[in-house]
């Protein structure tokens, strides 16, 4: 019911996916993830798929339906879009190829800059659905501080985040490409600040939120073509 009043375009909110299909399909994809990995991949990779699998189960399915609480909510986005996915990735990647896995100055700064996007994410995402909580009565940071608190502390923090990737760039030119650390992450902050001007100059209309709760996931991918 919140889904339809928040989300109508969703396929069980809109009635194109049953809620018993959409069960079939969670159980077979769930299982069939679960026999490839463990079938083709070693313990280890196996066992970061199957926590990754786990936290997103009690995030999304009742009766835990974490999403629904702020702050396991953006325990579980840090944990598994921070954390997991980063180190998960790279250690997959070096276990195909046969060598050793160590942490690099490139991997941790991925790291570290995405587990902090990811504490944005967490707290931007409900944003768009504000009304809707608001009017079922679900506590989620927007609807505690309000949508315009909420998106400056989302600019500040990611503009702080941007500012490490700057001073990095140009500190530790041995690890990194300045050019790209430097400048890549400046332009990046400059469509930012453009991005925030236009949500506060609509008067953080539900129309102005959805374009910027999109812009931030659009320079989330940028950071992994950077």
């Amino acid at each position: 019911n919140i889904e339809k009043g928040n989300k109508p375009y969703l396929p069980i909110a809109s009635g194109e996916l049953q809620a018993r299909e959409a069960w079939v399909l969670l159980f077979g994809a769930g299982g069939l993830g679960l026999t490839i990995v463990h079938s083709l991949f070693g313990r280890h990779i196996a066992l970061l798929y199957t926590l990754s699998l786990v936290i997103g189960v009690i995030y999304s399915v009742p009766p835990l339906r974490l999403k629904q609480r702020p702050v396991p909510a953006m325990a579980c986005i840090v944990l598994c879009r921070g954390f997991l996915l980063n180190y998960g990735v790279n250690d997959a990647t070096t276990a195909a190829l046969g060598l050793p896995f160590a942490w690099s100055g490139p991997v941790a700064f991925i790291t570290s800059f995405v587990t902090c996007f990811a504490v944005i994410i967490s707290v931007a995402k409900d944003l768009p659905d504000v009304e809707g909580d608001r009017e079922n009565d679900i506590k989620t940071f927007a609807t505690w501080l309000g949508t315009g608190k909420v998106a400056m502390a989302s600019v500040a923090l990611l503009m702080l985040n941007y500012t490490a990737a700057m001073v990095l760039g140009v500190t530790h030119p041995g690890i990194f490409r300045s050019a790209v650390m430097t400048g890549g992450h400046f332009i990046c902050a400059c469509l930012l600040l453009w991005q925030a001007s236009k949500l506060h100059h609509t008067g953080y209309s539900q129309e102005g939120i959805k374009q910027f709760y999109r812009f931030l996931w659009n320079l989330f991918y940028c950071e992994y073509a950077m």
